[in-house]
């Protein structure tokens, strides 16, 4: 009996730990495939970029996987965020995604606690968007990434290597105009013609991401 009760209390232990994790599904169509939202591993510089599956603005869920081969780019967002709605002002991003849409697959992600598929297919009409944003309102994806701020931009090179983690750019003040430098562009520049990316990591700025609690 004294090994039954250390054998159960150190399952329901584990189990208790799986479940402050946060590694749960995110949204009815990804618990319908049974696949998990993210999985157990943390974003690294040069190391594989956690694989995840999360809904679409339509509630269709959407692997990393599924881009396997191609450059990804993956853009924190959050429609309330005064940072994330200069840019869209400024189409910043819009821009940029269409700049490489032949090359590189642009997605958003939004770790919004209080947001759902609905409000991000709202922002995508509203923006016209020429991309997707998935939603991550558990925040499982993000706490994977490590995903400080909106805007937080992350490159995923043709192997699967995380190679840019950071900032849009250097004008967290948005006074610099056309004299800002873009990290994401420049890294994309590179790793599209198959070079190292030079600068691969760079503070974010922007609103703190609005995590579950």
């Amino acid at each position: 009996m004294k090994t039954f009760s250390f054998v159960t209390a150190l399952a329901i232990a584990i189990g208790g730990a799986a479940c402050a994790s946060g590694t749960g599904t995110t949204g009815s169509a990804v618990a319908a495939t049974g696949a998990p939202a993210v999985e157990p591993v943390s974003a690294t510089i040069g190391a594989p970029a956690p694989g995840f599956t999360l809904p679409d603005a339509s509630g269709q869920p959407v692997k990393l996987s599924d881009f396997a081969g191609r450059v990804v780019v993956l853009e924190w967002i959050n429609p309330d965020c005064p940072f994330v709605v200069r840019h869209a002002n400024a189409g910043t991003m819009k821009s940029l995604a269409q700049k490489y849409s032949g090359n590189v697959v642009w997605i958003g992600i939004n770790s919004t606690n209080y947001m759902d598929s609905a409000a991000n297919a709202k922002w995508i009409a509203d923006r016209a968007l020429p991309y997707t944003v998935l939603d991550d309102h558990t925040g499982a994806v993000g706490r994977a990434y490590n995903a400080k701020t909106t805007p937080h931009m992350y490159v995923i090179d043709t192997t699967g290597k995380l190679v840019y983690a950071g900032a849009i750019d250097d004008d967290n003040g948005g006074t610099k105009g056309a004299s800002a430098v873009n990290y994401v562009d420049a890294a994309l520049a590179e790793v599209t013609a198959g070079k190292p990316v030079s600068v691969a990591e760079t503070k974010p700025y922007g609103c703190s991401v609005k995590y579950a609690k």
